[in-house]
């Protein structure tokens, strides 16, 4: 059988093989193809998602799906390398992606969110509807929600973009990548009953993207970036990798212990 955790790299008899052996789970990492800075590739939320996957699917013995590489983006719209796609059209391909594998005998759906709290609206949209319709067992994997107890500990800031959070990851496991040289600190500007930040503590108004003028005035700043990818660093990424992975093995775990 192909060594390998991804289904793109499996041919159809080593899918069923996986199928009869009894292993009905399977990680769909999601992503997206945005501006990241000067500092950090477009691609970097699917590679957040991706790495997870790869690492927890090896150490669980299951399947991952190939990653979705696009996400809704139109914040970032502002400059190039950014491909946005509405969120209804990615709640029906998300929902479209389950149908067709829970077609097959998949039961059990992780949805590892690599692109932040913009995704989750639509995710939230395809997971509801596949339990509704299909009777399947969904959940939604989200870093940010996922690390809120060692974040601060490692003396980061709040959630922004291309910050120190997404760098030390992408130092970690993409250091080829990566070109801190020419990263920009943009640290968060106090904004009054508002944060994109899971972990924030005080009364908060809830997430809307920025307007494209709003857009503007941070890229003239700072290239794209909010937040300090100054205080990045590769021994931090590895710390939040690591406990990452570790939270999706056990939810991993739960899933495959329990019934759909």
């Amino acid at each position: 059988m192909t060594d390998s955790v991804w289904l793109q790299d499996l041919t159809w008899e080593e899918v069923r093989e996986k199928l009869d052996q009894g292993s009905k789970t399977i990680l769909l990492p999601f992503g997206s193809t945005e501006q990241h800075g000067p500092h950090l590739p477009c691609g970097t939320d699917t590679m957040v998602a991706m790495t997870l996957a790869q690492d927890a699917a090896e150490k669980t013995g299951i399947l991952a799906a190939p990653p979705l590489w696009f996400g809704w983006s139109p914040h970032h719209m502002v400059l190039p390398g950014t491909i946005t796609i509405r969120p209804d059209i990615l709640a029906e391909m998300a929902f479209d992606i389950i149908t067709s594998l829970h077609h097959h005998g998949f039961e059990k759906f992780v949805l590892i969110n690599g692109h932040r709290i913009v995704n989750i609206t639509w995710m939230q949209m395809a997971g509801e509807r596949a339990k509704r319709e299909l009777a399947a067992k969904v959940v939604i994997f989200d870093p940010a929600y996922m690390s809120k107890t060692i974040t601060q500990g490692l003396g980061w800031g709040p959630v922004g973009h291309a910050e120190e959070i997404e760098g030390s990851h992408m130092m970690y496991r993409y250091p080829d990548l990566v070109k801190m040289d020419r990263a920009i600190d943009n640290p968060h500007p106090k904004s009054e009953l508002y944060s994109v930040d899971p972990s924030y503590t005080e009364d908060t108004l809830c997430y809307l993207p920025s307007s494209p003028e709003e857009m503007k005035h941070l890229t003239l700043k700072s290239k794209g970036t909010t937040g300090e990818p100054s205080k990045a660093s590769r021994d931090g990424g590895k710390i939040y990798h690591d406990h990452l992975v570790s939270r999706l093995v056990e939810v991993i775990t739960l899933l495959e212990r329990n019934n759909p």
